[in-house]
């Protein structure tokens, strides 16, 4: 199936939230979160992570996670990705109970699809310090995607990760699973990077970004998505078609803000002072740029 007709089903199926101006998310992807072995790359960033979620939570921040949030391709139990960054946890578990969290399934974390596997793993956790089963997400829904609409003038923003309708990470995902989970996982613990993916692979990421810009300028909607771990944010009058980034990058991590109608593209990173001392500072790469900006119809402006 080809991804401009994937990402029009999921789209018609996706749950419609409303928002205004005073609303104010924050859209992560591709943390991958992991076991915190060397074979986590999320775990050089965990405390720049959970100094964001931070930030975002003192400031009243809804929390969207777009896909790829846990690494379950590599490590395929839960309760271990848990423990092993469990102040993340704790801290996604505040958004959580002020019902300020939205989570996407990506290719890497497809076994959220499933209700049955997220009420098994997600509803309670065992804890290794307590040494018995807590409460984390109780009633927790995933989603494919989600379609954003302004209460005022109905502008749509389309959420979802970005496999839909690429053939080996969507269709024939159970193959780069295998491949992943039995070869590659093995691989990674001696530094060997997977190379196939869209994040990995500067023609797979130009083949799949096309199409999002594609289905874009078939339907005139903000597309925001993850999965080729290279951030994109459009100029006005460009194809409004957003990428958050990643949360693995040796660097640091990237974001996207909506707040209070625009848009603002993210890095959170590791500085240093004059005296050595090392420091977390967030700096906006673009925008502000406000969502009217992005839209060819004018009149819902």
């Amino acid at each position: 199936m080809k991804t401009i007709s994937r990402l029009n089903e999921v789209y018609r199926s996706a749950p419609e939230i409303p928002f205004d101006d005073s609303s104010k998310f924050v859209f992560f992807s591709d943390t991958h979160r992991g076991d915190d072995s060397v074979a986590d790359e999320f775990g050089r960033n965990k405390h720049i992570f959970y100094h964001a979620l931070n930030y975002y939570y003192q400031n009243d921040f809804t929390y969207v996670e777009v896909g790829d949030g846990d690494e379950l391709w590599e490590h395929s139990n839960y309760e271990h990705i848990r423990n092993s960054h469990f102040s993340v946890f704790n801290k996604l578990k505040e958004f959580y109970d002020d019902d300020r969290m939205y989570i996407l399934f990506g290719n890497h974390n497809m076994y959220m699809k499933s209700p049955a596997w997220v009420e098994k793993n997600m509803y309670r956790v065992y804890d290794e310090y307590l040494g018995e089963k807590v409460d984390l997400f109780p009633g927790l829904k995933v989603y494919e995607a989600l379609r954003f609409k302004h209460k005022k003038n109905k502008q749509e923003l389309f959420v979802v990760h970005g496999h839909q309708g690429d053939l080996i990470n969507d269709q024939l995902a159970f193959i780069s699973h295998f491949i992943i989970r039995f070869f590659w996982h093995f691989m990674h613990l001696i530094g060997v990077k997977y190379a196939a993916s869209p994040a990995k692979s500067r023609r797979k990421m130009h083949k799949v970004e096309k199409n999002y810009t594609k289905w874009n300028a078939q339907n005139d909607t903000i597309i925001i998505c993850g999965h080729t771990h290279r951030p994109k944010f459009p100029d006005p009058g460009e194809p409004a078609y957003f990428n958050i980034g990643c949360g693995m990058h040796p660097r640091g991590i990237t974001c996207l803000e909506l707040i209070y109608g625009k848009f603002i593209l993210v890095t959170w990173r590791v500085h240093s002072k004059k005296d050595g001392t090392l420091f977390i500072k967030r700096t906006a790469l673009k925008g502000p740029v406000a969502l009217k900006e992005f839209v060819k119809d004018k009149a819902i402006q």
